[in-house]
């Protein structure tokens, strides 16, 4: 499918031309917004169990399959790949992962989760489902889901720009 020529539908980029609305009609600013106080309540909720953010990324990557490579990981998580490696390198020597050359190609380094880094994980994932749960209190499951499936769209849109 070809991206429209406009990318915006007329009447969103006729409401956004007016700057009396550019707030209330424009959506990555909604979505900028929204992200920031996401990441600061992450942050306040994550940092007394001695985790940051990328980290958090990195175990919740590693939550979802048992062995990934360190760029399946800075992919899955939205970070970048020399960002990832650091952070994998802490958390090898913090004990939280674990590395070995993956058995099909000896040129891919694979992560996983240790004991303990599998219990920080699970701590983290307690305080985020509190932020998830209080931040969508007002949200319904349907509208919920229809975010998803909105910004999942959004998403490949943008990838496919990178």
């Amino acid at each position: 499918m070809t991206p429209p020529t406009d990318p915006m539908p007329s009447s969103l980029t006729d409401a956004s031309r007016d700057t009396e609305h550019f707030r209330d009609t424009w959506p990555y600013f909604w979505i900028d917004r929204a992200n920031a106080y996401y990441m600061r309540a992450l942050d306040k909720r994550l940092k007394p169990l001695g985790i940051d953010t990328p980290r958090w990324r990195v175990l919740m990557s590693l939550y979802e399959q048992d062995y990934m490579s360190v760029s399946e990981i800075a992919e899955f998580s939205t970070l970048k790949l020399n960002t990832t490696t650091k952070i994998v390198q802490r958390m090898v020597a913090a004990g939280l992962v674990e590395t070995r050359v993956r058995p099909t190609d000896g040129r891919v380094t694979e992560v996983c989760l240790t004991g303990k880094g599998d219990d920080l994980r699970a701590k983290a994932l307690g305080e985020v489902n509190r932020i998830r749960d209080e931040s969508f209190y007002n949200t319904s499951p349907a509208e919920l889901q229809t975010l998803n499936e909105i910004l999942a769209k959004i998403s490949k849109d943008l990838a496919r720009m990178i």
